[in-house]
């Protein structure tokens, strides 16, 4: 790609805008591209993205875009930020316009609804096999890196030249990458972990201490590694940020959507009104669907994830689920 050819960001929430902020910090042209037009023009007018993102104002490299289908044929670069349910239909979208060249990174969590692909698999579904894919994720709040706070993530890829490529698009002196080639585990390192992040929120909001969240996360770390690596994925990764990095992040912080919608459970929320009172995309709890049934058809012991499952389902409330957990049957602390 040349030096100033733009790179263009699919979702212009608030993690899709940290993204494109930092990709135009680091002396690229960047197009924001947003679903909704109305969207489009109140960047447009603010230079911020004042509904998901705001008082981060957009530098002269920073073009907030509608037309999708026309900026997809003029581009290199992709970066994907919109969530796991539309992951397939964004790709659909521009399957017909992306140039042969074009590489792909996503930093959406999740699997696909109702079938349980890993993203991957839906982007070599819609864009093909052969191409260059990525994904970046990790602990890493969007607020904290547009403040400049010290944030380190991970990049995998399908090639070691295209994450190298990322590493230059993405890395300062704010925001550090580090490459994996376990493509499989960093995918479901990010998704798992917004299903513990719910359990978390659950018990912080029945009022359980420290302790509880403690072994609620080591815990469910071993529910991870045991889904990740059954999967394919490396159990090394889920030791790094893109598995225990994002799992501690995103269950002993309030700025985790997942954790504050489990909390608004515990204090009596049904899942729509906590659904409603978070106000955004929480990608847990399909991620808790998917994830439960793909574990039962593996028959891999996932209780945590079993009992946020049923909570969600309303077989079960919040403080019945903690009970279940408690009584089960003593063992060895094995993985």
């Amino acid at each position: 790609m040349t030096a100033r050819q733009p790179i263009l960001v699919l979702g212009a929430g608030s993690w899709g805008t940290a993204l494109a902020l930092v990709l135009a910090q680091n002396g690229n042209d960047v197009w924001l591209w947003s679903r909704h037009t109305e969207h489009v023009k109140q960047m447009l007018v603010a230079k911020q993205n004042a509904q998901f993102l705001p008082n981060y104002y957009f530098p002269d490299a920073l073009q907030p875009i509608s037309n999708l289908e026309e900026s997809v044929s003029q581009v290199n670069n992709i970066v994907v930020v919109v969530p796991s349910h539309g992951f397939r239909e964004v790709l659909n979208k521009i399957a017909p316009h992306i140039t042969a060249r074009a590489c792909v990174c996503w930093a959406t969590k999740g699997l696909e609804n109702n079938t349980g692909l890993l993203l991957h698999q839906v982007a070599e579904q819609e864009l093909g096999t052969g191409r260059q894919l990525g994904v970046l994720s990790g602990p890493s709040f969007a607020t904290e890196v547009v403040a400049g706070l010290p944030t380190a993530v991970t990049v995998a890829s399908n090639s070691a030249q295209y994450a190298q490529e990322l590493v230059k698009l993405f890395h300062n002196r704010n925001f550090r990458l580090y490459t994996s080639t376990d493509f499989i585990g960093v995918q479901l390192g990010g998704a798992v972990k917004n299903i513990m992040a719910i359990a978390a929120g659950i018990a912080d909001g029945l009022g359980f201490g420290a302790n509880t969240r403690a072994a609620l996360i080591t815990r469910g770390l071993t529910e991870i590694v045991r889904f990740g690596t059954a999967l394919g994925g490396q159990r090394e990764t889920f030791m790094g940020l893109a598995g225990l990095g994002d799992l501690v992040l995103t269950c002993t912080d309030n700025q985790s959507r997942n954790r504050r919608f489990g909390y608004a459970l515990a204090q009596g929320c049904n899942t729509s009104q906590a659904q409603t009172k978070i106000g955004q995309v929480v990608e847990g709890v399909q991620a808790t669907f998917e994830v439960s049934r793909l574990a039962r058809q593996l028959e891999i012991d996932m209780p945590i994830v079993e009992q946020v499952n049923n909570v969600l389902q309303g077989v079960c409330t919040p403080k019945d689920a903690v009970q279940a957990l408690l009584s089960r049957q003593p063992k060895a602390e094995t993985l």
